[in-house]
């Protein structure tokens, strides 16, 4: 009977012992960041509406091999054909080590959402952008400046759209936006 009053002392001191240490306040014992900056570092800029500059030259053969490019890729490193000319499959980039890295070049993947002509993707989320040029531009129901808007910054017209925010953010800069107008404004091949 003493060994288990012992035994059941020892237990009890036990418990008691390990209980204040697990109570013990370790907030100081590691960094807390503030949540609310972090937040607002994660939060999109607001809408922005964008004028399309008098630079982007939407019959220029190269502007619309670029964006044919980036719609039919996800990533410089995924893309199978070599890029066209003004356009990279890597970038430099340096890194939180201060070491300058090669990265994949982002490109935009449209046909993950959107059809359009020789698509090999889903494309069944977007609109269908197949003959665009003939049903929208042609008609002059939507001009150049609509598209790149839509693809700049579609937000300012459909707040609860699921399209990629790509100037506002600088996914893309303005010459890259340029690229994908010119290509889904422009005659394409039915292949």
């Amino acid at each position: 009977m003493r060994t288990k009053i012992k035994c059941l002392a020892l237990t009890t001191l036990f418990l008691s012992t390990s209980a204040s240490l697990c109570a013990a306040d370790l907030t100081k014992a590691y960094d807390m960041p503030n949540a609310t900056e972090m937040i607002k570092k994660d939060l999109f800029p607001a809408a922005t509406k964008y004028t399309m500059p008098k630079s982007c030259n939407l019959n220029d053969a190269k502007a619309i091999a670029r964006g044919k490019y980036m719609f039919h890729n996800l990533n410089g490193k995924k893309a199978k054909k070599p890029a066209p000319e003004g356009l990279v499959k890597f970038v430099e980039k340096k890194g939180k080590d201060g070491k300058v890295k090669k990265k994949p070049k982002q490109f935009g993947n449209c046909v993950a959402c959107h059809n359009i002509e020789g698509a090999k993707g889903a494309g069944n989320i977007g609109p269908s952008l197949i003959d665009y040029k003939a049903l929208f531009i042609d008609t002059k129901a939507r001009d150049a400046q609509f598209v790149y808007q839509k693809i700049a910054d579609p937000r300012v017209d459909n707040a609860n759209t699921h399209m990629t925010v790509n100037l506002t953010t600088k996914l893309f800069n303005e010459q890259e936006i340029c690229d994908y107008t010119a290509y889904v404004v422009s005659v394409k091949n039915k292949k």
